[in-house]
């Protein structure tokens, strides 16, 4: 259905009630797609959704070729190679997320991250595991606190459409940099390529290089300037697995917490200016500065 006197080439309709982030995240990447000219509905009425173009997490159907997205259908609407099953967002992204990006990579990236972490949680599926009583921020509570509280007059639909808009941004913003990303990728390989010693990688810009690094056994530490201090250039410990904080090698314990004259001197490298305690980053006043001490962690 197309509807030029409005502007609107698409309706989409998605159910009614209490909102999920799937389906949320699944009409964001629809609204993107569509350039805004789209109308999205709330139902749960069958005589309502005759008039959809698209239905999302609703209906009973997945067909992709009809533009149906529900997964709730006996059975299921199946499950990726590594067996993760589809939700509302995923079935979407699945059709649109290479034509959206522009591409392969990008699509693929953003599934891994942030449509299979959605698609696991509305299948019920845990992906972390719980340290004591204290439990991870997911995006699933970002939305759910769109929702309207037991005490207040908002409603349903109002903090759905304010959940959509922040679903958007945080769309858009992962298409961005992770495009930057495939980018950064092939320019920190490179400087795996030309780099002497394996063990320290010198990036000329401030390049996503996190998973091609650690890829490879060699790498300890990368040395890059400094994108929040202009002029300065930071150490880097490389680590295995990005959401740990186990680093394949620290920078020296005696460097922890050292600043300016005192790191100075304890370095023994002049512009040496800071050093975390937790011995995963330092900063100097200059390239040369921060090779030096990457050098000098080395061989500690």
């Amino acid at each position: 259905m197309n509807d030029t006197s409005t502007g609107i080439s698409k309706k989409i309709i998605t159910h009614s009630g209490s909102f999920h982030t799937d389906e949320v995240f699944a009409c964001a990447v629809l609204d993107i797609f569509y350039k805004g000219k789209v109308e999205i509905a709330r139902s749960r009425d069958g005589d309502f959704w005759k008039n959809a173009d698209i239905m999302v997490d609703v209906g009973g159907v997945y067909n992709e070729s009809l533009d149906r997205f529900d997964h709730h259908q006996r059975g299921g609407a199946g499950e990726r190679d590594n067996g993760m099953p589809y939700a509302s967002c995923g079935l979407v992204w699945k059709k649109l997320g290479e034509h959206l990006t522009g591409s392969t990579y990008t699509a693929r990236m953003i599934d891994e991250r942030l449509i299979q972490p959605i698609d696991a949680g509305d299948n019920g599926i845990s992906l972390y595991n719980r340290q004591g009583e204290v439990f991870p921020y997911l995006i699933q509570d970002a939305m759910a606190a769109f929702r309207p509280g037991w005490k207040e007059s908002r409603t349903s639909d109002g903090g759905f459409f304010e959940a959509l808009e922040m679903a958007k941004k945080i769309l858009e913003r992962e298409i961005i940099l992770v495009s930057e990303e495939e980018e950064g990728a092939r320019l920190s390989e490179e400087a795996y390529a030309r780099a002497e010693d394996k063990r320290l990688i010198i990036l000329e810009g401030h390049y996503p290089w996190y998973a091609v690094l650690r890829a490879h056994p060699e790498p300890i530490f990368v040395v890059k300037p400094d994108r929040d201090n202009k002029g300065k250039w930071k150490v880097e410990a490389i680590r295995d697995d990005t959401h740990s904080f186990k680093n394949r090698k620290d920078l020296p314990s005696l460097w922890a917490g050292r600043k300016d004259a005192e790191f100075a001197l304890i370095s023994v490298v002049p512009d040496a200016i800071f050093c975390h305690n937790k011995l995963f980053v330092a900063v100097a006043g200059s390239k040369e500065g921060a090779i030096e001490l990457a050098k000098r962690a080395i061989e500690s």
